[in-house]
């Protein structure tokens, strides 16, 4: 089982920046209300394709929690039953988590695509977290890491299905986020747990705190970019024009724009810094590649009037961005760890 571990690791590693993807689309489309109740669609297992199928239907059979769109209201099945020729409102009962009644195919099935990404994500952690037992005896810090990781799912899980319960209440997509980079971060520390090899004894404390600062520098331009996105939420939900949506920008989206040179110079420093002083930390171009992409990502939304996909790939790269800034504080700091 050891020897699978790793493999294990990792694959969960890629499904949870898959379901990261995936829910950057979701946003980019406008599809979190694709299915409105969680964790069914529209009480379906498989949701439906066509409005019809989502309209009251004489003799037909319909299982308890099923859900069907009448006088643009969303009704739940109350039990399991055969319809008749006319419609009982005693067989139905109202969905009182929102009143958000709206079916557009293409939404419902981007939505219930991320949900099935992050199913995939959460059994491969599962899986890792049943592997980890091998490692009973040597390391039970990797058994809790992996256990951790599977409850961090859930709890994403569970803020999804708030998420929609809310109708998209911005606080808690930024919350999701967030989670979403601490699952990534505890997944990166799995891995490092069980690697013999890239292991980097950094003697330099002075690239050591700046690695810590342009951390926390990353994490506070996620949480600014979650910030002006959602302002960007509001004037798509009032039917502006793209071109229109930045014309008065708020305090938050200029605090997003100057902060991006501040984190440019900062990871230009580490990175001249560790050729200069020789220090081996080669993961540091990969991360002004993604930083500089990053930022050219930002550009084109704000002068191109946000093209298709340019959200998508701004919220990613952040989170690969994250993701390497903190594997290369884990590389640095794994040698001071196996030898307390």
């Amino acid at each position: 089982m050891k020897k699978y571990f790793l493999t294990s690791a990792k694959t969960a590693l890629v499904l949870v920046y898959m379901v990261i993807i995936a829910g950057a689309v979701v946003r980019m489309t406008g599809s979190g209300m694709g299915c409105p109740d969680w964790p069914k669609c529209f009480g379906y297992y498989i949701p439906p394709t066509e409005q019809k199928e989502l309209e009251f239907t004489p003799n037909k059979a319909y299982d308890k929690g099923q859900v069907i769109i009448k006088d643009e209201r969303l009704l739940v099945a109350k039990s399991d039953f055969t319809a008749t020729s006319s419609f009982f409102a005693s067989n139905w009962e109202a969905y009182t988590k929102h009143d958000y009644a709206i079916f557009n195919p293409s939404h419902t099935w981007v939505e219930y695509i991320n949900r099935l990404v992050g199913a995939l994500a959460g059994l491969a952690c599962l899986l890792t977290f049943m592997l980890s037992f091998s490692f009973w005896k040597e390391n039970k810090k990797i058994i809790f890491y992996s256990f951790f990781i599977c409850f961090l799912m859930g709890f994403q899980a569970w803020l999804g299905k708030t998420v929609v319960d809310s109708v998209l209440s911005p606080y808690k997509i930024t919350t999701h986020m967030l989670v979403a980079l601490i699952i990534v971060a505890f997944q990166l520390c799995l891995i490092a747990s069980v690697s013999t090899t890239n292991t980097i004894l950094l003697k330099d404390s002075k690239f050591k705190l700046v690695l810590y600062v342009v951390l926390g520098f990353t994490l506070l331009q996620v949480i600014l970019g979650t910030q002006v996105r959602e302002a960007i939420d509001h004037l798509v939900e009032s039917g502006l024009p793209k071109i229109f949506w930045l014309e008065s920008p708020t305090l938050s989206f200029y605090f997003h724009r100057s902060f991006s040179i501040v984190i440019l110079l900062a990871n230009l420093y580490l990175f001249l810094r560790n050729r200069r002083l020789q220090l081996g930390v080669q993961k540091l171009d990969w991360v002004l590649r993604i930083l500089l992409l990053e930022i050219l990502s930002g550009v084109i939304m704000s002068y191109l009037h946000f093209p298709f996909g340019s959200q998508t790939a701004h919220l990613v790269l952040a989170s690969l961005l994250f993701g390497v800034q903190f594997y290369i504080l884990l590389q640095t700091t794994k040698f001071t760890q196996s030898k307390s």
